[in-house]
């Protein structure tokens, strides 16, 4: 596939006639949460099926709903105090028209993440002055490709979701916010997630969302794509049927008054199969995954704030027990990790951020792309946001999908494009361990 680009340019936000012109001076200040993620730029990918949207309502229902969601307009700048954040200064959101000719997307169309993919939205790498970029990819037959991206540092997949929804709903001429279901963003201010005083830190922070690095550790920059064809690095799709998954569940809650989620049973599943997979030959060795735990309703985040409220679930358990156990273990394993990190969880680590001992202690985050996970892993859920409601005027997307992350162990859930309640996983494997991860993925046993 060779995509041809025709144009790029910067799409400023626009308002309403007689609306008056905001503070183009504002500085957002990264919150806690915004400092201790990914600071990397994550992308996706849609498919819309022709007749697709014009390239001008593409560009216009983006300009207004950037004069929504500002950040997504802005800069990532130091604020005058030298503190990091976000600069409302209106610069824009990169879109660049590209083709690909003599082609269908049905012939070439990527079923899952690979290399080929990196082609239809814009770099990832170097130096990106725009916190959100889109790229609109047209084939012969009047298919659609939007690669989206936008910097991780200023909004979780909670905020980019509602962004997308909004702008699908700019496009289809209806309010963007104002209404209990579409609220308007919340920015993130100083005394917005307070500290107590004194701060009290009732958890271990150290080792969880920051670690202190070696004094001679070098800078590690993630997982790149030559790194991957090195490391031998594969993405495989599962697809798990509705059928499937009801009835993993019905084994994993077996003698259980509640059932597990959807999410906890096929999670457990997955990190038995992986661990099966892999060939992990000592019982004793521990596996844990990284879980995102949403923050917004245990500190009660008002309504639509738009930002970074995450931190993580880190669910352990040993090579013997996942593979010697009952599913149900794993499940159980997953479940209280994730109600462990809490409210008072979440408040101990605003008061841990606001201490000091990052700065004084020289700590860096945990939340950084590796090479490989083996024997951990890391999982990013996306079943509970309305990507798919991302429509222009002419449909929803015919699919969506991750960008292409060849982080060994590095999980992506997403509903599938079928819209029957069943469910997708992309699973990057060493190559050697596909076959065995393809055979015992849809078994129960």
């Amino acid at each position: 596939m060779e995509v041809k680009v025709l144009s790029s340019k910067v799409v400023k936000p626009s308002y309403p006639a007689g609306a008056a012109r905001p503070d183009t001076t504002e500085h957002v200040p990264s919150s806690a949460f915004d400092k201790a993620t990914y600071h990397i730029q994550m992308a996706i990918i849609y498919a819309f099926s022709p007749p697709g949207p014009s390239t001008a309502d593409v560009e216009s229902s983006l300009a207004a709903v950037l004069g929504v969601y500002r950040l997504f307009a802005g800069q990532v700048r130091p604020g005058p105090d030298g503190a990091p954040g976000v600069l409302l200064n209106d610069h824009g959101a990169r879109l660049v028209e590209a083709s690909v000719d003599g082609a269908r997307l049905a012939d070439i169309a990527p079923t899952k993440p690979s290399p080929v993919v990196l082609q239809l939205h814009p770099d990832l790498d170097g130096r990106i002055d725009e916190v959100v970029q889109v790229q609109l990819t047209r084939f012969a037959c009047g298919s659609l490709v939007v690669g989206f991206t936008a910097n991780h540092a200023v909004a979780d997949g909670h905020s980019t979701s509602d962004f997308l929804v909004a702008w699908g709903r700019a496009a289809r001429g209806l309010p963007v916010v104002g209404d209990p279901h579409h609220p308007t963003p919340v920015h993130h201010h100083p005394g917005l997630f307070p500290p107590r005083h004194p701060p009290r830190v009732d958890f271990e922070h150290r080792g969880v969302e920051y670690y202190r690095p070696a004094p001679s550790a070098a800078a590690h920059h993630g997982a790149g794509h030559a790194q991957a064809q090195q490391h031998g690095i594969v993405i495989h799709k599962a697809h798990f049927t509705k059928d499937f998954v009801a009835g993993l569940r019905a084994r994993a809650s077996e003698g259980r008054g509640r059932p597990f989620s959807r999410f906890e049973t096929v999670l457990a599943h997955v990190w038995r199969t992986m661990t099966r997979a892999r060939g992990l030959g000592n019982p004793l060795q521990t596996s844990t995954i990284r879980i995102s735990v949403d923050g917004r309703p245990r500190l009660a985040a008002p309504a639509g704030y738009f930002g970074n409220l995450v931190l993580w679930a880190f669910p352990r358990a040993t090579v013997g027990d996942l593979l010697d156990r009952p599913l149900k273990h794993a499940a159980q394993v997953i479940h209280d990790a994730v109600a462990r990190v809490d409210g008072a969880y979440f408040q101990s680590f605003v008061d841990f951020a606001a201490s000091g001992a990052v700065e004084k202690e020289g700590l860096e985050p945990t939340a950084v792309l590796k090479d490989v996970l083996c024997p951990d892993l890391e999982v990013d859920s996306w079943l509970t946001f309305p990507f798919y409601d991302l429509d222009f005027g002419a449909g929803s997307p015919s699919y969506f999908m991750p960008s292409y992350f060849p982080t060994e162990g590095m999980l992506f859930l997403v509903p599938s494009y079928i819209g029957d309640g069943s469910m997708d996983a992309f699973v990057p494997v060493f190559e050697h361990n596909l076959e065995a991860f393809k055979q015992c993925c849809y078994s129960m046993e």
